[in-house]
């Protein structure tokens, strides 16, 4: 019976593989006898110690070759390294959250998976908290007195007035200084700094915070050449994303008073936009044209709401004097840009060019005999249409402030125009003839007529004088009866209704009373 069972047991020999099907295979039987012999079992015990090792993972890592995965006690090893090596991870994470910018801080270390793979001395968080912390080429602050402000006994005694121990707090102070103030290291030189000295400093430093915090906002909410202040710019998006310009291109030129840029034109309900527009920014800051304010503070129709105390309400008003202007002109049919929008300091005219090529200064045109010519009397009629049609002198006429473009003359920068009855009308006129008198003589018009005779014929008087002062006088004081004559009307007028009412009470009494 035995041996029936030791032949029933030994007969088949089940093997199971992890990656697939159970499989039998054939045992040849054997006796009772041979199951119990001590050969057998030898025999079994190498043939259990034929079967390899299962390799060692830490020692395959470390050499940096490919570790074999077709063990699961390799594999779970491996499962079990990279589930560690998150678990460290993220406990960092959470302690740098945790502690922030706290002088105070606390450490997981104690939580961390160590592992063979990492070294904890090569961390790059342990090398930074050792930089910090402990630096050896870092001085020693100076030791502190203690509370009761005294050290030593009997007369070597030190209080908190020590010259030397107050030398090296005073040096120790400087680390509290402002970043961009550059102390130096006093500390490694044993540097003592005096109550004065130190105090002086710190003043200082104060200072030059303060200055540059002044540079910098001035800078910030200033317009400079060829840029814009942070205002100014978000005005430009907010039109961008209006639709009433698609897009702006980049800056044409600079001058004193403002700089201008193209864009393309976009769409509005109330007019059509033109294709291509120039935005013309007025600079906010008045240390480029500090004298602007002469063509503004006389001009009736800018003179209740002008504040000299506001730069930028002069610009706003600067901006809003060029669109009545351009309105005026625009209206007698010459020849300049076409307003668009208005938005504060910022104008957006039509621009006067093609393909985002501006037109061409009259300085810089190449204009032959005939163009030239042609040119100078269009400038003539122009300037006696503003000054008899639009009411307008432009005070600032000159080949800079003309483009040609199609084949005649374009009139720009008109944002400083004022009315002939200013009381530097006329002498803004005459400043105007003789720059045009001067530029087409030189450009060889022979029909150009002088100064003298230009101003006449602009302005409609009969001035004459042998020479420019004694012109310029006459002209300043047609200016000033221009400035006082309507007050001296105002008294005749007012004189002669008072005559006029006597008179008719004489006549109404002589009515009444009986003829002597």
């Amino acid at each position: 019976m035995l041996d029936c069972i030791a032949i029933s047991s030994f007969e088949y020999m089940v093997l199971q593989s992890p990656w697939g099907a159970t499989t039998t295979k054939a045992v040849s039987p054997c006796s009772l006898a041979d199951v119990m012999s001590e050969q057998l079992a030898k025999q079994l015990d190498e043939e259990s110690n034929a079967f390899p090792d299962s390799p060692d993972v830490n020692a395959a890592l470390d050499a940096g070759e490919e570790p074999e995965t077709d063990c699961d006690l390799m594999l779970a090893q491996m499962l079990q390294m990279q589930f560690d090596k998150e678990f460290d991870t993220q406990l960092r994470t959470e302690e740098k959250k945790l502690n922030g910018d706290s002088k105070l801080s606390i450490s997981f270390e104690n939580y961390r998976m160590v592992h063979p793979y990492e070294d904890s001395d090569s961390s790059e968080d342990e090398v930074d908290w050792q930089d910090t912390r402990h630096d050896p080429y870092k001085a020693d602050k100076p030791t502190t007195t203690p509370r009761k402000g005294f050290t030593g006994k009997g007369k070597n005694i030190t209080t908190k007035h020590d010259e030397v121990v107050c030398g090296r707090k005073n040096t120790a102070r400087m680390d509290n200084f402002a970043p961009e103030i550059n102390v130096g290291d006093g500390l490694g030189m044993d540097l003592k700094l005096s109550n004065q000295v130190y105090n002086s400093l710190k003043q200082h430093c104060h200072s030059e915070q303060r200055r540059s915090a002044r540079l910098h906002d001035k800078k910030e909410h200033s317009t400079a050449e060829q840029a814009v202040d942070p205002r100014t710019r978000l005005l430009m998006y907010k039109m961008v994303n209006a639709g009433v310009l698609e897009n702006i291109n980049g800056c044409i030129s600079t001058g004193k008073e403002s700089v201008v840029f193209h864009a393309d034109g976009g769409s509005m309900e109330e007019k059509a936009v033109p294709d291509e527009c120039v935005l013309k920014v007025f600079k906010t800051t008045l240390n480029e044209f500090k004298n602007r304010d002469k063509y503004i503070k006389d001009d009736y129709r800018f003179k209740e709401r002008f504040s000299k105390l506001n730069p930028r309400k002069i610009i706003r008003l600067w901006a809003e004097k060029e669109m009545h202007n351009l309105a005026r002109m625009k209206k007698a049919d010459i020849p300049c840009p076409e307003v668009v929008i208005l938005k504060k300091h910022i104008l957006v005219m039509s621009f006067i060019g093609k393909d985002h090529v501006p037109a061409p200064k009259l300085k810089e045109a190449m204009l032959g005999s005939e163009d030239m010519n042609r040119a100078y009397y269009q400038v003539l009629h122009m300037m006696q249409q503003l000054y008899h049609e639009c009411n307008l002198v432009h005070a600032d006429l000159s080949e800079y402030n003309m483009l040609w473009h199609q084949g005649k003359v374009w009139l720009i920068d008109v944002s400083q125009s004022i009315e002939p009855n200013h009381p530097h009308g006329l002498e803004f006129l005459f400043r105007d003839c003789r720059n045009v008198s001067t530029f087409f003589q030189k450009g060889g018009v022979s029909e150009a007529m002088n100064v003298y005779e230009l101003f006449n014929v602009v302005s409609g008087l009969q001035l004459s004088g042998d020479s420019e002062a004694d012109f310029l006088a006459q002209v300043m004081a047609t200016d000033e009866w221009h400035d006082n004559g309507p007050q001296d009307l105002i008294t005749i007028s007012l004189c002669i209704k008072i005559a006029i009412d006597k008179m008719q009470l004489f006549v109404v009494c002589s009515l009444f009373l009986p003829i002597p």
